[in-house]
């Protein structure tokens, strides 16, 4: 009987790469990279929140994967010839299952460091494995069990923070909404109040008012320090940019950090549905377009780590050193900045209180869902609102499109215009303002200005893509141009700070820091360019690396 009763015929496509068996051949490349050990039965050989990161393979005897309890229903039986590890392996996630010796007999355990190198030097093994562990993943986010339990209410603001980053890190976890019966019943089975909600419950701890970086903490997905110590490229900013980034500067050898202050996907990840980006022409969402981004890199061997802020950076003798939050400080040879830029808020009373309860900055499913059936309001003119807009009307109970300026077509894609004036569903509303918000616990009416015209109407779902402020407040040191934008290479002027060399393509003032997509001035903002911008970037890191490993010549 399949453990997945809940996945029908999925189940067997899944378990086909989820379960593999290695053979003669390929199972003795991958052991030569471990270490023999021999197990007796009944031996825990991980249990969940441990820490290691290591590769188990069976050679003789048999190991189980049990989800909640030693007397549960075992998830993965790992006989002879066959492997177990999952995502975490390549996330440095802490251990969301445990495993338990079936059988007496012999494993080869491959650590963290040794089963990098195994990815990096053996492409068929590497997608093997890979294919195994996203199999894996996929079942044990149908099947979260008791290892982690968000008790949270997803329409206020810490909930919807909560949800996103869960969803866009691919974490398998049960939600229990905390104001249905079943979320009473389990928060007083975990001795909770609702003064302490949000809560994640585990089964080692219970985080009581939890909130993503915590929960990211505990997991295991904040920064870790690279083996060596210092990283030759830590990227700020996991969008586009910087995952391109990070899959070519992992790729090419250098040991590569990724940051972001929130999550993987950056602005793309609230887009629903791209449908221009070479090579996908039945388009893509943002969300997925990351998720395969992200498995890249850490197929390549980077260091993902969010959300993890970075507060400031300076520049020593040792390298690069960038603070984060916690005080914790990166020392690297180079640095990427990738941090691209948010979307504005509206100068309204009230809008705080709404963020995340109603006023939303991505149009995703986790969205959809919260305003299904109900009037929503869209506000802007470029690519992102008429994406947003044509996604929620098929979601949404009707939607209007609120835009500054008199004309649709100025900034935005005539395909995306052609659609929204199509769409019976879509209201258009030129020349209009969001002038006033109403409410109680969440967003249920506002007002557009048109001229000196007030027009109050019902919306439980404001969306708001009206152009964006570049996230350089933790730049110093940096020069920047009168908005914040970053500027490189050519645009730089005498403000270049270098010695013995000009600048590289994308360096900024300051020598072995760069700087790549939306954040960067003159910037094309679209997902293509970004990806492009931070992909070539790499090339100006290895030249500026192989430049400061050569001494200066001395002076005569």
């Amino acid at each position: 009987m399949s453990p997945f009763p809940e996945l029908g015929d999925q189940f067997e496509e899944l378990a086909q790469a989820a379960f593999r068996t290695l053979d003669e051949a390929q199972f003795a490349r991958a052991a030569a990279y471990g270490r023999p050990e021999r197990v007796d039965e009944g031996r825990i050989v991980f249990d969940v929140g441990d820490d290691d990161a290591d590769l188990l393979l069976v050679e003789s005897g048999g190991i189980e994967v049990l989800q909640d309890d030693l007397d549960g229903e075992p998830i993965l039986r790992a006989g002879p010839g066959q492997f177990v590890g999952e995502l975490n392996l390549l996330t440095g996630q802490s251990r969301i299952l445990r495993a338990r010796v079936a059988a007496a007999g012999l494993v080869h355990r491959v650590p963290a460091r040794q089963f990098r190198l195994l990815m990096a030097q053996d492409a068929e093994l590497s997608d093997l494995l890979l294919r195994a562990f996203l199999a894996r993943r996929r079942l044990l986010v149908q099947r979260a069990g008791r290892n982690l339990e968000i008790i949270a209410d997803e329409a206020t603001g810490v909930g919807m923070a909560l949800r996103t980053f869960l969803i866009r890190q691919d974490l398998p976890h049960r939600w229990i909404e905390q104001n249905t019966a079943e979320g009473r019943v389990e928060a007083a089975a975990a001795g909770l109040t609702e003064a302490d909600l949000p809560a994640a419950v585990m089964p080692q701890a219970t985080l009581r008012q939890v909130e993503p970086r915590a929960l990211s903490h505990r997991l295991g997905l904040t920064y870790r320090r690279t083996p060596d110590g210092v990283a030759d490229l830590t990227i700020v900013g996991a969008g586009p940019a910087g995952l391109a980034a990070a899959v070519y500067g992992a790729s090419e050898g250098l040991e590569t950090v990724l940051l972001d202050a929130v999550a993987t996907g950056g602005q793309a990840a609230a887009s629903s549905r791209i449908e221009n980006y070479l090579g996908f022409p039945f388009g893509l969402s943002g969300e997925q377009l990351a998720a395969r981004a992200v498995v890249q890199a850490l197929k390549f061997g980077a260091h993902l780590a969010s959300p993890c802020a970075v507060v400031s950076m300076r520049t020593s003798d040792e390298g690069h050193v960038l603070t984060l939050v916690d005080g914790t400080e990166i020392v690297t040879r180079a640095v990427l900045i990738a941090t691209g830029a948010a979307y504005r808020n509206l100068p309204l009373d009230r809008w705080s209180d709404f963020v995340g309860s109603g006023i939303y900055y991505a149009a995703t499913d986790l969205e959809a869902r919260a305003v299904a059936g109900l009037p929503v309001t869209v506000v802007g003119g470029a690519n992102s609102a008429g994406q947003a807009a044509i996604y929620l009307a098929q979601q949404a109970g009707q939607v209007t499109l609120a835009v500054r300026g008199p004309d649709l077509a100025k900034d935005m894609s005539s395909y995306l215009v052609e659609r929204i004036r199509a769409d019976p569903r879509i209201t258009v509303r030129t020349s209009t303002r969001v002038t006033a918000l109403a409410g109680t616990h969440r967003l249920e009416e506002v007002t557009l200005t048109a001229g000196a015209d007030d027009h109050p109407c019902g919306c439980f779902g404001l969306f708001c893509f009206i152009g964006a402020a570049p996230a350089t407040g933790w730049l110093t040191g940096v020069a920047l141009d009168d908005k914040g934008f970053v500027p490189t290479d050519g645009q730089l002027g005498d403000r270049w700070t270098g010695v013995g060399r000009g600048p590289l393509p994308f360096e900024t003032s300051v020598p072995g820091v760069f700087a790549a997509g939306d954040v960067r001035w003159s910037s094309m903002k679209r997902v293509a360019a970004a990806v492009g911008e931070g992909a070539s970037a790499v090339r100006s890191v290895h030249q500026a690396l192989a430049f400061a490993a050569v001494p200066a010549p001395r002076p005569r």
